[in-house]
C-alpha cells in the first residue's frame, strides 16, 4: 500500500472516531442543557402565572375558573390541593397522573425529572398563596419534546460534522500529497545514484526535514561522481605513471640482451634501469600508503607531538636538499604546542610539504608557528613563482604535480596524515610572490 494512502487512511480513521465520540458526548450534553433550560423557563413561567393568580384573586373564585384561565396558557399542568391530598384539575392522562401520586411526586419539595412507565416529564413545582388555599402548581413538559429538539440540533451538528470531514480528508489529501510527492522524487533521484546517472541528478523542491534529506542525497551523488571521476582519474595516472617507467626498463633491458648495447651504452642502460627500478619502488610505496592513510582514517596511534621538536627533526633531515638548493629556511616559534596524532607520519607529511616549498622557493623559505584560543597555525612560505591557478585547486589530489614535481603523491599523502591528525591545509598564492601553506589543528 502507497504511503499517501496508508497517510489518507489514518488521518480518515482519526477523524472518524474524533467525530464519533464527539457525537456521544455532545447527544449526551445537549439534552442535560435541554433539560435544565426547559426547568429554568418552566420556573419563570410557573412565577408569572402565580403572580398573576394571586394578584387577581383566582384562587377565591371557583376551581372552574381557575382550570379556564390555566387552559387557555396552553400549558401541561397540574393543580394539587396539598390540605386534602388530592388532585384538582390537571392536562394529562389520568394514568399518568395517578403513577405520579402513585410514586408520590406531589409531596416532594424539588421538582426535576419525574418518569412513569415510558413517560418522563420535567417539572416545576410553585406553591399558589400557601397561606391561604395550599395548591401547588405543577408545569410540565414531557422529555420527548426536548429529544425531538435535541435530534433535530444533532442533526444539524452532523451536517456539519460531515461537511467537515470531508474538507478535513480533502486537506489530508492535499497535504499528504505535498509531502509524499517529495519522498517519491526523492526515491528516483535515489535511483539514478544507484545506477550512477549522477549528470541526470535534479534539485527536489521540499521544506523542513524532506529537504535537508533531499539536499543531503544530492550533495552524497555529487560527492560519488567526484570519488569516482578521481578513481579514474587515479587509474589513469598510475597506469601512466608506472607504464613510462616500464617501458623504458623493458627497452634498456631487451637491448642489453640483445647486445644492441654495449661498453658504455651497456652500463647506462643498466644504470636507468636501477634508476627507474628504485623510481617505481617509491612510487608504488607512496601509493600503498596513501591507499592505507584513506582507508584506514583513525588507525595511527594518538600520541602527543611536541610541534618544535617536531619541525627541527625535518630541519635536520631536509637541510642537505636546501643547501643543495641554495635556499635558506627561516624558523621561527614563540609558542610552545603541542599535537595529537602519529609522530612518524606527521614528520613525513611536514617533510613532504617543506620539499615541495625548497624545490619551487628562489632563495627562501618561512615557517611560523601561532597560537590561537582554539586553534594551532602552522604556516610555511616560499618566495616562488607561485602555483599554477589551474592545478591548485586540485594540489593535494593524487598525481597532481607541477613542472618539476616527483611522483605528484607527496602532497595528497600529507593532506592524508593532516587530515587523520584532525587538521586542515589549505594553500593561496601571496600577493607579492610565491605559495603559502597553512596548517591548522584543533586543540585539545
Amino acid at each position: 500500500m502507497r504511503l499517501q494512502t496508508r497517510l489518507n487512511l489514518a488521518f480518515t480513521s482519526l477523524v472518524l472516531i474524533v467525530l464519533a465520540v464527539g457525537s456521544l458526548v455532545f447527544y449526551s450534553l445537549i439534552l442535560d442543557l435541554l433539560v435544565k433550560n426547559e426547568e429554568s423557563q418552566l420556573e419563570q413561567k410557573g412565577e408569572l402565572l402565580v403572580q398573576f393568580l394571586e394578584e387577581n384573586a383566582y384562587y377565591n373564585n371557583s376551581v372552574e375558573e381557575l382550570e379556564k384561565f390555566l387552559n387557555e396558557q396552553n400549558l401541561q399542568f397540574i393543580v394539587y390541593d396539598q390540605v386534602n391530598n388530592q388532585v384538582l384539575m390537571s392536562t394529562l392522562n389520568l394514568n399518568i397522573v395517578e403513577g405520579f401520586y402513585n410514586e408520590d411526586y406531589f409531596t416532594e419539595e424539588e421538582s426535576g425529572l419525574w418518569e412513569f412507565a415510558e413517560n418522563r416529564f420535567v417539572v416545576s413545582k410553585k406553591r399558589i398563596d400557601p397561606n391561604q388555599t395550599g395548591l401547588d402548581l405543577f408545569l410540565l413538559t414531557p422529555l420527548t419534546d426536548l429529544q425531538e429538539v435535541q435530534q433535530s440540533f444533532i442533526s444539524r451538528i452532523a451536517l456539519v460534522f460531515i461537511i467537515g470531514s470531508l474538507l478535513a480528508i480533502l486537506l489530508s489529501y492535499f497535504v499528504t500529497r505535498r509531502l509524499v510527492t517529495p519522498l517519491e522524487r526523492l526515491k528516483e533521484e535515489v535511483k539514478k545514484i544507484e545506477f550512477r546517472k549522477f549528470s541526470e541528478l535534479k534539485e527536489i523542491k521540499a521544506s523542513g526535514e524532506i529537504k535537508d534529506v533531499a539536499l543531503s542525497v544530492n550533495e552524497m551523488g555529487l560527492e560519488l561522481q567526484r570519488y569516482i571521476d578521481s578513481q579514474q582519474a587515479f587509474f589513469q595516472n598510475a597506469s601512466h605513471e608506472l607504464k613510462t617507467p616500464l617501458m623504458t626498463i623493458q627497452g634498456y633491458a631487451e637491448g642489453i640482451r640483445d647486445d644492441v648495447f654495449t661498453g658504455e651504452d651497456k652500463e647506462k642502460g643498466l644504470n636507468i634501469i636501477t634508476s627507474e627500478v628504485n623510481r617505481l619502488k617509491t612510487l608504488i610505496n607512496e601509493m600503498t600508503l596513501l591507499a592505507k592513510l584513506d582507508s584506514e582514517k583513525n588507525a595511527s596511534e594518538q600520541d602527543e607531538v611536541d610541534l618544535d621538536e617536531l619541525i627541527k627533526k625535518v630541519l635536520d633531515r631536509i637541510y642537505p636538499y636546501a643547501i643543495e638548493q641554495a635556499v635558506e629556511i627561516d624558523y621561527r616559534n614563540d609558542v610552545n604546542v603541542s599535537l595529537n596524532g602519529d609522530e612518524d607520519k606527521l614528520l613525513r607529511a611536514l617533510l613532504n610539504i617543506l620539499m615541495n616549498g625548497v624545490r619551487y622557493a628562489k632563495s627562501r623559505v618561512e615557517i611560523k608557528v601561532e597560537e590561537t584560543e582554539k586553534k594551532i597555525k602552522l604556516t610555511i612560505t616560499d618566495d616562488g613563482s607561485g602555483i599554477d591557478e589551474q592545478i591548485r585547486p586540485y594540489l593535494f589530489h593524487r598525481f597532481v604535480k607541477g613542472k618539476t614535481g616527483d611522483t605528484g603523491l607527496g602532497l595528497a599523502i600529507a593532506r592524508a596524515i593532516i587530515e587523520q591528525a584532525h587538521g586542515q591545509i589549505t594553500v593561496r598564492n601571496r600577493v607579492d610572490s610565491g605559495a603559502e601553506f597553512t596548517l591548522e589543528f584543533e586543540k585539545e
